[in-house]
């Protein structure tokens, strides 16, 4: 399953209400899975699912030979020089990928395609 948990700490990408960004995603975006209540992904007021998460799956590095990857990169040091380091969220779109259990986690940054996850996700959907 999909879920989705919109956040505003990145260049103000997710501004408006709950249910603003719901109809925004599902008109241009498709969304038909599960969209949360708009939360915080770092600092002091992070949601604590994000504190479980990014503990379980640490921060790899951005992927600098993609080009999504070095956007990331370049967008993240102009705008939040504070995120560079550490295992807090970079940017939007990073992804998750959860066992069934909840015992593995696996952490996609935002270069990231949904389609590259293909692999992934049917690896975890065999175990």
């Amino acid at each position: 399953m999909i879920l989705g948990f919109p956040c505003n700490q990145f260049l103000q990408q997710d501004p408006g209400s709950n249910g603003e960004i719901s109809s925004f995603c599902k008109l241009h975006f498709g969304v038909s899975f599960p969209l949360f209540a708009k939360i915080d992904v770092n600092g002091e007021n992070e949601a604590p699912l994000y504190r479980y998460l990014k503990q379980a799956a640490p921060f790899q590095g951005y992927e600098l030979d993609k080009a999504g990857g070095k956007t990331v990169h370049d967008v993240v040091a102009r705008h939040y020089p504070e995120n560079l380091k550490g295992d807090g969220i970079k940017w939007n779109f990073t992804k998750f990928l959860v066992s069934r259990d909840g015992s593995r986690v696996a952490r996609f940054e935002p270069s990231v395609t949904p389609a590259e996850l293909e692999p992934a996700v049917k690896k975890a959907l065999a175990e």
